[in-house]
């Protein structure tokens, strides 16, 4: 069974490492330039770097049905650039989880193959996909929604530590990206953590940086740019965190379930 997942962000990559334990075949894709911020547990890396690892798994960019086949035998997923994202047809993928987590869709639609998933809000089961994965936090996250929508976004992040919107640093304007901090350094309460262009980006919180954009990006105002846990230096930003986890079990569950009527 042939898997399609669209985005390769930390929580698409929690999903795919999952699927990919339990024997999955796996594809992805995400932006020529990938945003996601959690980069060491983010497989979108491979299109940048050409490889990337999570935690035991391998990711490689693939941009031929040829090279995503390649990818699959060897046991690595294959990352495909969104500008070559149409040959994914040709490979005629079985389900479609969208872990965009544009909080809309972009355009997926139920008919794309024969299950497809749509993981947080923006989806309605039953219309645009055929199940719907919950995100938020709290009690039901990662249930598996048969009939209507996950709990809208409401624009506040998850709290953790007792933090919620300071954990998430922002561009203060249109430019070039440029960090001064790496993963798991701790940086305090109004230090500058990066640039863009010229101007300083400053922490509201201490903590340990968990994510953090790569040099030289384009970034607008107000763009997410890092992510400071206020737990310290005990997160483990190497890992796939346990939000990750939760949303892919349920992406799991679903597969399953429907697999007996479907395929």
């Amino acid at each position: 069974m042939l898997i399609y997942i669209k985005g390769a962000g930390d929580l698409a990559s929690g999903i795919a490492l999952r699927l990919h334990h339990a024997k999955f075949d796996i594809v992805m894709t995400d932006l020529p330039v990938p945003t996601a911020v959690r980069r060491t547990v983010a497989f979108s890396e491979a299109i940048r770097l050409g490889s990337a690892a999570v935690e035991d798994v391998m990711a490689e960019r693939a941009e031929t049905a040829e090279q995503v086949r390649d990818c699959i035998s060897r046991g690595v997923i294959p990352v495909v650039p969104t500008t070559y994202e149409g040959m994914i047809d040709s490979l005629h993928p079985d389900v479609k989880v969208d872990a965009v987590i544009a909080k809309k869709n972009l355009g997926t639609r139920i008919d794309d193959a024969p299950l497809v998933i749509g993981v947080g809000p923006g989806f309605t089961a039953g219309e645009d996909c055929h199940v719907v994965i919950e995100t938020k936090r709290g009690h039901t996250i990662g249930r598996v929604i048969k009939e209507g929508s996950a709990i809208p976004n409401t624009g506040v992040p998850g709290n953790i530590g007792g933090e919620t919107v300071n954990r998430v640093i922002r561009a203060p304007k249109d430019g070039y990206f440029h960090p001064r901090r790496d993963f798991g350094n701790m940086v305090y309460k109004g230090e500058i953590v990066a640039y863009v262009d010229n101007v300083p980006v400053f922490t509201a919180i201490t903590g340990v940086v968990r994510g953090m954009l790569q040099e030289g990006i384009y970034v607008t105002e107000g763009f997410k740019c890092g992510d400071v846990d206020p737990r310290g230096i005990s997160v483990d930003y190497m890992t796939v965190s346990d939000k990750a986890m939760s949303i892919a079990g349920g992406v799991l569950e679903a597969i399953l379930c429907y697999a007996r009527d479907r395929f």
